[in-house]
């Protein structure tokens, strides 16, 4: 193989985590893909991938080098799309991921609109509640909630959610409303295991951070289920204000302590490449800001008023 190709191999090697899955992939022997990888290591003369009986990692310089062979790889499939008088039109396989609720909601029906104007692209959705690795799981844009570390790739911030009391009219029919996070401490609550696990729920009191431990009558592993069971009476629960926002238009839902909220967390859609990323990046990127930007669940705090 030549180097080119030795590159093509290795980014996928290092997506699917695995020499076997790369060459089913490639339509390889593992054989031949193990030795175009050795090959390639051999060349530039560090280790790339950590091998165990069990799977393959990307060591440090791997990681550095993976990045760098997905922009190349990128530029030469430009280059060519660009000689062949394609480059204005979108086209090939797209990686998008976002946070598990967060996609359904608001990136699927993205995603159903763009593949209906770019019909030469295809998408593949990694919905997930854990923040995937842009560089070693090859994933073009991500929608990420919450602030974002230092990196090389580039963010637009399209947005905030923030974290809310909610409970339905029943509950305060027969609970009351809270006026104070203490207040918590013996209400009924309805929790998702992340953060039933935690020691309390913090708030923010006169410029300083408080702690609240609930002591929940149900706990959930999915927010989805939380939701319906603070909308069913059951309890108060805790969520990201977007995963409830339809249901506060609607008043099956109210938002409490809103005064005591911690400060709003920002919604970026981060993506790899800036100018150089390939046409069906761009062009996703441009569409999916300027829907988020246009949703109202995902504008400032004031959309939310809280019931008096």
């Amino acid at each position: 193989m030549d180097r080119f190709q030795e590159m093509q191999v290795f980014a996928i090697v290092a997506q699917e985590q695995g020499f076997s899955a790369a060459a089913r992939r490639l339509g390889l022997s593992a054989a031949s893909v193990t030795r175009a990888v050795a090959a390639l290591e051999q060349r530039i003369g560090t280790q790339l991938l950590i091998r165990t009986t069990r799977s393959v990692h990307l060591s440090e310089a791997g990681l550095r080098y993976l990045e760098d062979c997905r922009r190349i790889l990128a530029e030469v499939q430009e280059a060519e799309d660009s000689a062949a008088g394609s480059h204005t039109q979108p086209r090939g396989q797209l990686t998008v991921t976002a946070p598990v609720l967060f996609g359904e909601l608001f990136v699927t029906p993205v995603m159903a609109r763009y593949l209906t104007q770019y019909p030469d692209v295809c998408i593949n959705a990694l919905l997930l509640d854990r923040v995937v690795s842009m560089v070693e799981e090859g994933v073009d844009v991500a929608v990420r909630i919450g602030e974002l570390p230092d990196s090389n790739q580039h963010a637009i911030r399209v947005g905030e959610v923030r974290r809310v009391i909610c409970g339905s009219p029943a509950y305060f029919a027969i609970h009351g409303r809270p006026t104070h996070p203490q207040a918590l401490a013996g209400a009924p609550v309805v929790a998702t295991s992340s953060i039933g696990q935690q020691r309390s729920w913090p708030f923010m009191e006169n410029g300083e951070l408080i702690g609240v431990k609930p002591e929940p009558r149900l706990v959930v592993t999915a927010n989805q289920a939380a939701i319906t069971a603070a909308s069913l009476g059951l309890g108060l629960t805790r969520v990201l204000s977007y995963q409830v926002a339809s249901k506060v238009a609607s008043g099956e839902l109210e938002i409490v302590l809103a005064e005591f909220e911690l400060p709003a967390l920002p919604i970026h859609v981060v993506y790899q490449g800036g100018r150089k990323a390939p046409a069906r990046v761009r062009s996703f990127v441009d569409f999916i800001v300027n829907a988020l930007r246009e949703h109202p669940a995902l504008k400032n705090a004031a959309l939310f008023h809280p019931k008096k």
